[in-house]
């Protein structure tokens, strides 16, 4: 396993400051998480590829791009092209999950897969030599500021128990918060996506080394 890092997701940020909001966390978060969001996926419409190729210029740290778009096949690739330095596609959405991940290896990102809450990981366990990072989500994807869903954390141990001490990195997003995190990481994520635990808090940049504290307990 890694050490622990921290991706806080713009998706609590503030959207008309950006660039702003990213600055603050540069100097302690991992990565940027992204979600692109296309309003058939899931019920939400975010960003897309112009605002990440404007957000790879003026961000510090790269950008973990979470793709919860219809067709990843076709537009999941754009996005490594554009400098993101990870991007993450469902496997519920794609229609060639071994070819989409070389590609996006290919295009110089890390590839990652994602797992809505109701989605096994036993059927996917072959396709983890292709990965660099699966996305046990432990929400519903497509809105923020969700609970975070205790049913989910027997298949993060399960994950685990998978992917063993490989190099591939076992991502969670959905309702991260200084508890929460600590029971993630106890079933063995390394890799916390955290919105409102980050950018609601006073002081960014101290919320997120104080959620690395905890997971690292």
């Amino acid at each position: 396993m890694v050490r622990p890092q921290i991706a806080p997701s713009i998706l609590s940020a503030d959207f008309a400051r950006l660039a702003d909001e990213i600055a603050v966390i540069g100097s302690t978060a991992d990565w940027v998480h992204v979600d692109v969001m296309d309003g058939h996926f899931v019920p939400n419409l975010t960003l897309g590829l112009p605002v990440v190729q404007a957000l790879v210029k003026s961000s510090p740290i790269p950008l973990d791009v979470h793709l919860m778009i219809e067709d990843p096949d076709r537009w999941a690739t754009s996005y490594a092209e554009a400098g993101a330095g990870s991007v993450t596609f469902h496997v519920e959405a794609a229609a060639a999950p071994v070819r989409l991940a070389r590609d996006l290896r290919s295009a110089g990102a890390r590839a990652g897969m994602a797992l809505r809450p109701a989605t096994p990981v036993e059927p996917y366990v072959d396709l983890l030599p292709e990965l660099d990072m699966l996305l046990v989500m432990t929400v519903e994807p497509g809105f923020g500021g969700q609970a975070f869903l205790d049913v989910v954390l027997p298949k993060i141990r399960r994950a685990r128990q998978a992917i063993g001490d490989g190099a591939v990195w076992l991502q969670v997003d959905g309702g991260i918060n200084a508890e929460t995190i600590e029971r993630c990481a106890d079933a063995g994520a390394d890799v916390f996506v955290a919105g409102n635990a980050v950018f609601g808090a006073d002081d960014p940049a101290a919320a997120v080394e104080r959620l690395r504290e905890a997971a690292t307990r």
